[in-house]
């Protein structure tokens, strides 16, 4: 087993967590493995997994090599795919990842159209509601809903997403309904969180904050929305997140004139121009298709199709480099 072999096998062994597994997934014995990640350790003159019969762990050393090794077969793989063609013609596993309730409204039949069109790719989607790092989780594209700081990574802007606060006709209809966010003391409220344990306070335009009564903190966008429809009280949300219910005339939008600024989507991918073919592919399949998405411009959230309350969001900028910040 020459050196790269080596390193391929030690990052293996890293993901699988585990000798049996990682040999399984390279072909070769489990005691192939363990001797290479040996005559690895010995070369290098540390230890880079704790191993117990059960179980194996990066030690400290062990990580911060993974971190250097990741890159270079990253580096490696690109220009084997390049000599190969991969470069031109869109091929291999697509790795996509997403928020989860966009993922499964918006992403995936996306992705269900791009294999459609591309029948020499495959797909893996991780739609979940947390930070998915592309580098370390071997993801080749996200779409993220944030306000991105630079970075080295590309950001493609596809739209944004008005912050609502929602609540159901008959929840409307009672005296004292919600006019202003100082009023908001006397309401319940539907909160999300990601823990489900503590709600972020509930900031509007202009630096005002307006804080409900929680009667209900959950970790599901669609629970919120739920509870809100049942007459509950309000929920806070993103616009795509309830734009069913408010074109079925379940939910009603409040305090629109007090809305924060809407929040930019955008497709992220790393390697840019250089990025493999089916990375650039999709990026640019999928960005026709978010970007005509009337959510993602501030239209189609009232029922029979009347323009929305909120003027369309101007033109979209440019691709710039950005860092994933939040879902």
């Amino acid at each position: 087993m020459d050196y790269l072999d080596t390193l391929r096998c030690f990052v293996a062994v890293a993901d699988a967590g585990g000798f049996a597994v990682a040999g399984r997934r390279l072909g070769c014995s489990a005691t192939a493995v363990t001797r290479a990640i040996a005559a690895l350790e010995a070369r290098l003159g540390v230890l880079l997994f704790q191993r117990s019969t059960r179980w194996v762990r990066l030690t400290e050393a062990g990580e911060r090599f993974l971190a250097d090794c990741r890159p270079i077969l990253s580096d490696l793989a690109e220009a084997e795919q390049t000599a190969s063609g991969a470069q031109v013609q869109p091929q291999g596993l697509l790795s996509i990842t997403a928020p989860q309730m966009f993922g499964i409204q918006h992403v995936a039949p996306i992705v269900l159209g791009f294999l459609q069109a591309q029948p020499r790719v495959q797909a893996r989607t991780l739609f979940v509601n947390r930070l998915v790092h592309l580098l370390e989780e071997d993801m080749d594209v996200a779409v993220r809903i944030a306000h991105l700081p630079d970075s080295g990574l590309t950001a493609m802007p596809v739209g944004a997403l008005r912050h609502l606060v929602v609540a159901s006709p008959d929840y409307q209809a009672r005296p004292g309904a919600p006019q202003h966010p100082q009023g908001m003391a006397q309401h319940r409220a539907i909160a999300f969180s990601f823990d489900a344990r503590a709600a972020a306070p509930w900031k509007f335009g202009e630096g005002l904050v307006g804080q409900p009564q929680i009667a209900w903190i959950s970790n599901a966008n669609e629970v919120d929305i739920a509870a809100a429809e049942a007459g509950l009280g309000l929920t806070r949300c993103l616009a795509y997140q309830a734009a069913a219910s408010l074109r079925a005339g379940r939910l009603r939008i409040v305090l629109a004139a007090f809305e924060p600024p809407p929040v930019p989507v955008h497709i992220v991918y790393p390697a840019g121009r250089r990025a493999p073919a089916k990375v650039r592919a999709f990026v640019e399949f999928a960005r026709e298709r978010l970007a005509a998405e009337p959510v993602l411009q501030g239209r189609g959230l009232v029922r029979g199709g009347r323009r929305s309350v909120l003027k369309p969001f101007g033109p979209l900028p440019r691709a710039h480099h950005a860092q994933i910040a939040i879902k």
